[in-house]
């Protein structure tokens, strides 16, 4: 059993990245001495509770966790979750600690680590300059520097994996080494109805942020009823403190519309209730690095529809008739769906959790150098 030390910037933003790391932590946690570090606020049981896992690790937040997490949370919105200054901080944690660790697994991008480690990026945080998608902010290399990846080597030691295809291209793009591509998990919901007894409505699964564009949503769902269709919309998200007045605005909007409702931090079994009940998902944010909101409408049985950017492309197949590059073209295409009577057609079990558990166990076994049995045995 080995010890191994988990990294996750923030788990305060309750998105798709921190869903991997809890069931990281779930998947490693049987067989060997786990132990999260994290400069976040947000206790285990109620991610668990939100991410539907079962993660018993210890957490170390370093003294004065808190008042970091106020003070990034007080930044304006325009300037996001600020992530890389986070994980600057996470990686200077981490040094002071290294020696208690046999490896780390990061599940918050990429680092240079001083134990060997598995890195699971969703998209390269730092160096964003020379990434082909994404916004780099003007102090994306002041942050390299600091993280010691400044020079765009990553350890020869570190294990890369990425979320899809797309991220794999990127992290190839900015350090000249290509990830395996481990999709995150996203289980089928446990009890899907038939698409004839299913509600004629869109269900928007996701952070209650700029970034996921509800407020687009909104008025794609708008669009389609101007065209005759009773279409009804659920924004089922979880919040943030960091964006409380941009979710203020989601939910004025949806109270000035009867056929908008707003799950605000739904437990699992509501949004699996959603899933299971109603014939459309739809995801707004363009170039997501995975689309996990995604992978889950494909899962419960739902036809999905995404921008056509970044990795949903692949959950959806690249197909035409999903994908939009607009918000008139989002209309469009959602009305021709349901004009057509379209059903979903893509494999539901793709992206099953005990998949990523299997093969997270697996990549940390052979960065150890012992395979997944051996390690169980000890």
């Amino acid at each position: 059993m080995a010890r191994v030390a988990v990294l996750h910037n923030t788990l305060d933003g309750r998105g798709g990245a921190d869903a991997v790391c809890l069931h990281v932590c779930e998947a490693l946690q049987s067989v060997h001495d786990v132990t999260l570090l994290t400069l976040s606020r947000s206790s285990l049981a109620d991610l668990n509770r939100l991410f539907d896992t079962d993660a018993r690790v210890p957490v170390y937040r370093p003294p004065g966790t808190a008042l970091v997490c106020r003070a990034f949370d007080a930044l304006p919105e325009r300037w996001g979750p600020a992530l890389a200054p986070r994980s600057v901080l996470l990686h200077r944690l981490f040094a002071r600690h290294a020696d208690r660790f046999d490896a780390a697994v990061s599940t918050a991008n990429e680092f240079a680590l001083p134990v060997p480690s598995v890195q699971y990026v969703h998209y390269p945080q730092f160096n964003r300059r020379a990434a082909p998608a994404g916004s780099a902010g003007r102090l994306n290399p002041l942050w390299s520097r600091l993280a010691g990846l400044g020079d765009r080597r990553l350890p020869a030691d570190a294990r890369l994996l990425a979320n899809s295809a797309w991220t794999a291209d990127a992290v190839e793009a900015v350090y000249g080494r290509r990830p395996a591509v481990t999709f995150p998990p996203v289980d089928p919901p446990p009890d899907p109805r038939p698409w004839t007894e299913r509600e004629s409505g869109i269900v928007v699964v996701g952070r209650l942020a700029p970034d996921k564009r509800p407020l687009r949503a909104i008025r794609i769902v708008d669009g389609v009823r101007e065209r005759g269709h009773d279409l009804h919309l659920h924004l089922a998200g979880s919040s943030s403190s960091a964006y409380a007045e941009y979710a203020r605005r989601v939910a004025a909007a949806a109270a000035d519309r009867p056929y908008v409702h707003l799950d605000r931090d739904a437990p699992r079994e509501r949004i699996d209730e959603l899933l299971e009940t109603h014939r459309y998902g739809l995801n707004c944010k363009p170039r997501e690095h995975f689309g996990m909101a995604v992978a889950e409408y494909v899962a419960a049985g739902m036809v999905a529809f995404a921008p056509d950017a970044g990795g949903q492309r692949e959950v959806l197949a690249n197909r035409t008739d999903r994908l939009f590059d607009s918000t008139a073209d989002a209309v469009a295409t959602v009305a021709a769906a349901i004009e057509a009577d379209a059903r979903p057609t893509l494999p539901r079990d793709r992206y099953a959790s005990d998949r990523f558990h299997a093969a997270i166990r697996r990549h940390v076994a052979e960065l150890l150098g012992r395979s997944p049995a051996e390690r169980v045995e000890k």
